[in-house]
């Protein structure tokens, strides 16, 4: 029973792969931010430059 305790402490091999998981998780956390704040910035920009278009045309 302890050596079956010591391999399973000592073996590494499905290690790699969740710490591959977790990275890829990380990343897309960072570019779902990202994206969401750019979006609004973008938004945003669009309103501003529509809301002075619509100040400068004069409307028949």
């Amino acid at each position: 029973m302890k050596n079956l305790i010591a391999r399973f402490a000592k073996d590494e091999s499905g290690a790699t792969a969740i710490e591959y998981g977790l990275i890829a998780a990380l990343i897309s956390v960072g570019i779902i931010t990202g994206a969401s704040m750019a979006g609004k910035s973008i938004a945003k920009a669009f309103t501003d430059v529509g809301n002075s278009v619509n100040g400068a045309v004069p409307v028949k």
